[in-house]
């Protein structure tokens, strides 16, 4: 009896410590999801997640170097725990310029997503993995192609020729240069009505299709890349400091375009960062020129008139195309990269993709649609599901080809 009760214990206990486990690492999981969320949208403007300096520390390994319950006093008001006279927040205080943290009011929830997500940053290879995969596929025009057969067709003549002379001097005949062969060949198979009326329909069709080319070309920017008024590096920003787009173009997540950030937002970083790290004061000088600050005394300059800072405009669509930045980017769900490039690797910024009405329709018919996420349409989703049962459900497949959706 007491073997078979020990082997029930055994078997309830397995069963609930899995159950256990498996709880564990889904609230985990949720958690790091979560928190990983919170700190781009909060953190990331003055932290990373190595060892690197920015406008504060950086923040690897940050969990084990100070107690949670510290972090989060200093999270909610780093003032208020300066002013008590915490040893180690007067330290980072002095370090940093006397600049205070701004106060950040979490939940206990919120901060052990955050922690979470601090205990366990994701790894390298998956920032690489996402590179390569929105790096275009470069593509040959048909025009090239053309050229290249003839080309080709060209080279396999002259060969033949030159096969013909060596046969005919192996049989002791006259020879001729491989031009005059060629010649006389041409001349010979131009002599028959037909031919040269193929030839003829030939090469209107390879002009036409050159000028169908050259017409289809216009208004094509792609590698459109002009100087700036300031010489902004988003290899820097984005990619060696890993700020998060929307970060700055804020409004791509909820609106149809994603405007260039006011030179306010430069300042949230720039009131402290005050020498750059490749051009040192001379581009951000123009940033203080424009809103009228002194950065020798980290003070606003009072009654200044502001100016614009007039940058070029580089990604242009045609007036009758709508195009809405917050239908791809938040339902969507697609990363910048995939129509801007490797946008964390120009130091300064290009035109990457055609945006041509074929590019998009492309697009529209191989992007998978994303349901996770988006519960707003999950009575659209579940009906498409039905519908289209065991295949890809494409952009496409809901209207994304209809005239209206982009043609008013």
């Amino acid at each position: 009896m007491n073997i078979i009760k020990d082997m029930i214990q055994t078997k309830y206990f397995k069963k609930y410590f899995l159950l256990t486990i498996l709880f564990t690492f889904s609230i985990k999981a949720f958690s790091q999801e979560d928190g990983a969320k919170i700190f781009k949208q909060n953190c990331t403007a003055c932290h990373v997640l190595g060892e690197t300096k920015l406008i504060g520390p950086g923040l690897k390994g940050i969990t084990e170097k100070r107690d949670k319950e510290w972090l989060k006093k200093w999270i909610n008001n780093s003032s208020e725990l300066i002013a008590s006279g915490d040893a180690d927040a007067i330290a980072i205080f002095e370090e940093y310029n006397k600049v205070a943290m701004t106060n950040f009011y979490f939940s206990d929830e919120e901060f052990e997503a955050l922690f979470a997500y601090l205990d366990a940053p994701p790894v390298e290879e998956a920032v690489v993995a996402t590179q390569a995969t929105v790096v275009a596929e470069e593509k040959i025009s048909t025009s090239t192609q053309l050229m290249i057969v003839a080309l080709i067709l060209l080279i396999f003549i002259f060969i033949l020729a030159s096969v013909k002379n060596s046969l005919k001097e192996s049989l002791g005949q006259e020879t001729e240069s491989v031009t005059e062969a060629v010649k006389s060949n041409i001349l010979l198979f131009l002599s028959n009505t037909f031919n040269k009326l193929f030839v003829v329909l030939f090469l209107a069709i390879i002009i036409l299709k050159f000028v169908y080319d050259a017409m289809m070309g216009v208004g094509v920017t792609t590698n459109y890349q002009p100087e700036q008024p300031i010489a902004f590096s988003h290899k820097i920003h984005a990619g060696d400091n890993g700020i998060d787009c929307n970060y700055c173009h804020v409004s791509a997540r909820k609106s149809k375009h994603s405007s260039i950030p006011s030179a306010n937002v430069c300042m949230n970083c720039h009131a402290s960062i005050v020498e750059g790290s490749v051009a040192g004061t001379t581009e951000l000088q123009k940033i203080y020129d424009a809103v009228g600050y002194d950065p020798d005394s980290r003070t606003y300059i009072e009654g200044y008139e502001q100016k614009p800072i007039e940058w070029v405009r580089i990604h242009n669509l045609p007036y009758l195309s709508y195009f809405n930045h917050s239908q791809h980017v938040t339902v969507g769900q697609l990363e910048c990269q995939e129509c801007h490039g490797a946008i964390e690797e120009m130091d300064v910024v290009k035109q990457h993709s055609e945006l041509t009405m074929g590019w998009c329709i492309e697009c529209h018919r191989e992007t998978e649609v994303k349901m996770e996420g988006n519960d707003y349409y999950t009575s659209m989703h579940e009906k498409m599901k039905e519908k289209y049962a065991g295949e890809k459900i494409t952009v496409d497949k809901i209207g994304g080809l209809e005239c209206g959706k982009c043609h008013y």
